[in-house]
């Protein structure tokens, strides 16, 4: 950053604070304490390129995208109105040169921002004091790059960024295995009903001849056999969460499997916000429009806050607009909740007339998007709510690349077909699935993943690259089950040479059961 200077908000910024505070407040809207700090625009770029975090660990990366972010501005191609950390307390940026205006609106978008971030269930396990955690994480990846070397220890965190996505985003909600104190030292017991051989009722004398020792000793041993093998490979259930196995079971040196920790911390600390993407925009954009058109403006300020909002919501093609579609959609919900268009008896209602004229004066839509607001996420805000009138009143279609025209074309407006493509884009942030299968493949000690086909194949030079790193990790040779042009394969890397070999149908990773991965 450049020369210091106060970040404080001047008098009349602070008075505007107050102001829209109090109208956020009477709307109902929760929040914790709200810190704003006026940055000018070279310094709002270079936070923004830590993620919100100034005392974030240094790396390459956060400096091309402050290139990509500055170059943005200095073009009049991007500009960024508005930044806010999910923190106790919250603390919030504005750009110094922006209009009064903006920042009138940025400020009522900041505090639905910030209701959402402290009531929204997808929040709720998130460390709420992340700016003092992200400048420990800094201090420590500091240290050892002075210890181990810059160059080392940047390496290192470049293989574990390029795989911070392959995590359980539920990690910190839902208890997905018991834990095992390190003092629990009570030796395994077998079970000898499941090593006990199958026998058929006979007479004494006859017991010989219809069970023949050797057959039962054989099928014992053969029990015992898979007994041992099950209980050699491990983890004992696929496992969702790749970073904690590699934290867990990888060779890795002290200072290593601590990066590696800071990382999938870091990583479950965004992934709500990647979660709530479109909810959480719409929710932010509903409160700044309700307190802006309802409390805030002047009228001479009407004009602008008309154009700036109406380039926030604006759609582009070939690319969703958060803030539009969760905007219009929660705008949707509260006026079917006020006429009660919803429930089995509207439902069921099949006279379209009567269905368009269908108001039985409810009221209850501020109530129902506070509710959505406490419980949704992207994917089930977007499966509950969705309808067909809502397709054909904003004109959604599904799209899709025609080879023989060389461009993009519409293929469908059928609703299921939009919902069902809409859906598969946020599942996993539309990133492929993968497993921990077994980290003693072939009881070599190689690492086995499964890619949860839904579809749509891995791109092959990326998933070759994703191999390269955690075969670094892993320090023995790393292998994904997938499903490349229709038939089941493994991809390989052990160290030197990448390897693709076609599998049997009994390998398909469509047909495994991953409700019954940890």
């Amino acid at each position: 950053m450049g020369t210091p200077y106060d970040t404080r908000l001047p008098p009349d910024l602070r008075d505007l604070q107050q102001e829209i505070e109090g109208h956020a407040r009477g709307y109902g809207l929760d929040f914790y304490e709200t810190i704003f700090e006026v940055l000018d625009a070279e310094d709002l770029n270079e936070v923004a390129a830590y993620g919100g975090f100034p005392t974030r660990y240094p790396h390459w990366s956060f400096g091309m995208s402050y290139e990509q972010l500055r170059k943005g501005y200095d073009y009049g191609l991007s500009k960024i109105y508005e930044m806010v950390i999910n923190n106790d307390p919250c603390y919030a940026y504005l750009m110094r040169c922006n209009h009064m205006v903006d920042q009138k609106l940025v400020m009522a978008h900041v505090y639905g921002h910030c209701d959402f971030f402290k009531n929204n269930a997808y929040f709720a396990h998130t460390t709420r004091k992340m700016m003092d955690e992200m400048a420990n994480h800094g201090s420590r990846i500091r240290r050892y790059s002075e210890q181990h070397g810059e160059d080392e220890v940047e390496s290192f965190v470049d293989r574990c960024m390029s795989i911070d996505d392959l995590i359980d985003v539920h990690a910190a909600a839902i208890r997905r295995r018991d834990d095992v104190s390190r003092y629990d030292f009570a030796p395994a017991r077998e079970d000898d009903e499941d090593l006990r051989p199958t026998r058929f009722k006979s007479k004494d004398y006859m017991d010989d001849y219809i069970n023949p020792r050797a057959v039962l000793k054989a099928e014992e041993d053969e029990r015992r056999r898979v007994k041992t093998e099950a209980t050699q490979s491990f983890p004992e259930r696929p496992q969702k969460d790749v970073l904690l196995f590699l934290i867990e079971h990888a060779p890795l040196k002290t200072w290593q499997r601590d990066v590696l920790s800071i990382i999938r911390d870091e990583a479950l600390y965004f992934a709500p916000q990647a979660q709530t993407k479109i909810i959480n925009e719409g929710w932010a954009s509903y409160w700044h429009s309700t307190i802006m058109t309802q409390k805030g403006l002047h009228p001479s300020e009407v004009i602008d806050y008309a154009d700036h909002h109406s380039g926030t919501m604006a759609m582009h093609g070939g690319r969703l607009n958060p803030y539009k579609l969760g905007i219009e959609l929660l705008r949707d919900i509260e006026q079917r909740w006020n006429t009660g268009r919803f429930g089995k008896e509207y439902d069921d209602c099949d006279d379209m007339a009567k269905r368009r004229a269908w108001n039985k004066d409810l009221g209850l839509g501020r109530q129902k998007i506070f509710e959505v607001r406490r419980i949704h996420n992207d994917i089930t805000f977007i499966d509950s709510f969705l309808t067909p009138e809502f397709c054909v009143e904003h004109k959604l279609f599904a799209f899709a690349f025609q080879e023989q025209m060389g461009q993009y074309v519409i293929e469908s407006r059928d609703f299921q077909n939009i919902k069902q493509r809409l859906l598969l884009s946020l599942t996993n942030f539309g990133k492929p699935l993968i497993y921990v299968v077994d980290g003693n493949y072939r009881n070599r000690g190689e690492l086995l993943l499964r890619h949860e086909h839904n579809g749509v194949d891995l791109r092959l030079d990326l998933a070759a690259e994703v191999l390269q790193n955690l075969q670094a990790l892993w320090s023995r040779p790393v292998h994904v089950q997938t499903v490349a042009e229709e038939k089941p394969t493994l991809l390989s890397y052990d160290g030197s040479d990448h390897s693709t070999r076609t599998l049997g149908d009994a390998d398909d990773p469509r047909k495994d059961a991953s409700a019954k991965s940890a």
